[in-house]
C-alpha cells in the first residue's frame, strides 16, 4: 500500500485517510461482517446497554455498524425507524471506540412532495439541483445532516470517520432518486452537488463516500450513474435473497462480486457488499452453505446485513441476523468461526483509525 494512496477528499482528516488505507489492507485478511442498527434493538428487545443479537449468538459484536439518518431533515428527534438521534450518536461513538467501522445511509423524504423516500414523483431530482425550486430546501436538509456528522467526535475531540452512502440502490426505481425518475446525468449532478456541499460549504472532511447500486448485470449498467472517481471511495451493491433458491442466489452473488471487484480494482476503490439479507433467514444452514459460498472467493471490504426490527406494526417479523434460539443460530456460529469472516474482536487490534494500523 503506497502512502500516496488517498481518499477522494484531498482534505480528508488523518483518521479518515488511515481508515481508507487500512480498509484496503484488510481486503487480504477477510470480509468484515456488519449489521444495521445492531446495538439499538433486536428481536424482542430495545435499548438494552451492551446488547446485540449478533453478540447474543456469537459473544462478539459485528465489525461494521450501520446507521440511518432518515428524518433528520425534518428536525425529528428520532429517525424513520424510531431510533433517537441522541442514542445513535452514543452508539456511533461506542462503535468507534471498539475500533469498528461506521457506515451511514440516508432515506431522505421526497423534497418535492414531502412524502417518504419510497414515493417517487416526476421532476424531484431536477427540483433539488441548482436552479431548481427545492434546491434551497435541499441545502437546508444537508445543513441538518452536517450538524449531526459534525457532532461525531471521539474522546480527544477528533472527528469520527464515517462511510456515507447517499442515494443507495440508485439503479432501482423504488426511491425518488431511482432510475425511472431521473436521467443518469441528473443523478450524477445530485451526487456531486451533495458531496461538494458537505465538503466545500460545510467543511466536512471525515467522510468516505459509497456509490451503491442494487443488483446489476454488467460493468456498463453499474457505472451508468457513477459520479466520478473524485466523489467515491467505496463501491458497492445491495442484494437480498427472495424466492430464487439458494443456487441461483449463490451464482448471482458470486458473478456480481466478480464484476464489482474488477471495476473497483481498476478505479482503485474499496469494494463492499453494502447491504444483504434473507428475510427471517428461513434456512438453517444459509450462512455457510449459501451466503459464504457466494462470498468465499472474493476480496471485499465488508458485507452489511440489514436490521433486526423484530415484529412490525402489521404483525410480520423482520430480521436478517439470527438471534438466540433462531433455527440458523448454530450455522451462524460456524460462519463466525470461519477464518475469513471478520467480526469485532478480529479487527479490534487492527487499529484501523491509526496510521500504523494492522
Amino acid at each position: 500500500m503506497c502512502q500516496n494512496d488517498f481518499p477522494s477528499d484531498g482534505k480528508a482528516t488523518p483518521a479518515t485517510v488511515n481508515l481508507y488505507r487500512n480498509l484496503k489492507k484488510l481486503l487480504t485478511a477477510g470480509i468484515m461482517i456488519g449489521h444495521q442498527d445492531d446495538m439499538a434493538y433486536g428481536v424482542n428487545w430495545k435499548y438494552e446497554k451492551g446488547r446485540s443479537d449478533v453478540k447474543d449468538v456469537t459473544g462478539d459484536f459485528p465489525a461494521v455498524f450501520g446507521w440511518e439518518l432518515g428524518h433528520i431533515e425534518l428536525d425529528s428527534k428520532v429517525n424513520l425507524d424510531s431510533v433517537p438521534f441522541d442514542k445513535m450518536l452514543e452508539f456511533i461513538k461506542e462503535g468507534y471506540e471498539m475500533g469498528a467501522v461506521i457506515t451511514v445511509s440516508w432515506h431522505l423524504n421526497n423534497p418535492l412532495t414531502g412524502k417518504s423516500a419510497w414515493e417517487p414523483a416526476a421532476g424531484t431530482v431536477a427540483s433539488v439541483l441548482p436552479g431548481g425550486e427545492k434546491n434551497n430546501l435541499y441545502k437546508n436538509w444537508l445543513d441538518k445532516v452536517a450538524g449531526f456528522l459534525n457532532s461525531l467526535k471521539g474522546k480527544k475531540g477528533e472527528f469520527i470517520p464515517v462511510i456515507f452512502r447517499p442515494f443507495h440502490e440508485l439503479n432501482g426505481s423504488w426511491f425518488w432518486w431511482g432510475k425511472n425518475h431521473c436521467t443518469p446525468d441528473q443523478l450524477k449532478q445530485l451526487y456531486r452537488f451533495t458531496v461538494d456541499y458537505l465538503r466545500n460549504e460545510k467543511n466536512i472532511h471525515h467522510l468516505l463516500f459509497a456509490y451503491n447500486t442494487d443488483r446489476f448485470a454488467t460493468k456498463e449498467e453499474y457505472l451508468e450513474r457513477y459520479p466520478g472517481d473524485e466523489y467515491v471511495d467505496v463501491m458497492g451493491f445491495d442484494i437480498y435473497q427472495r424466492n430464487e433458491g439458494n443456487k441461483k442466489f449463490i451464482d448471482e452473488l458470486d458473478k456480481t462480486l466478480t464484476t464489482l471487484e474488477s471495476i473497483a480494482d481498476a478505479k482503485k476503490k474499496i469494494p463492499a457488499l453494502t447491504e444483504f439479507g434473507y428475510g427471517t433467514v428461513p434456512d438453517s444452514s444459509w450462512w455457510t452453505k449459501t451466503l459464504w459460498q457466494g462470498l468465499r472467493n472474493h476480496k471485499i471490504s465488508y458485507a452489511l446485513a440489514w436490521r433486526n426490527a423484530g415484529k412490525e406494526a402489521g404483525g410480520e417479523m423482520e430480521f436478517y441476523m439470527p438471534y438466540k434460539g433462531h433455527l440458523s443460530e448454530n450455522d451462524f456460529k460456524s460462519f463466525y468461526r470461519l477464518k475469513k469472516t471478520l467480526f469485532g474482536n478480529d479487527i479490534k487490534g487492527k487499529h484501523i483509525y491509526k496510521p500504523t494500523g494492522l
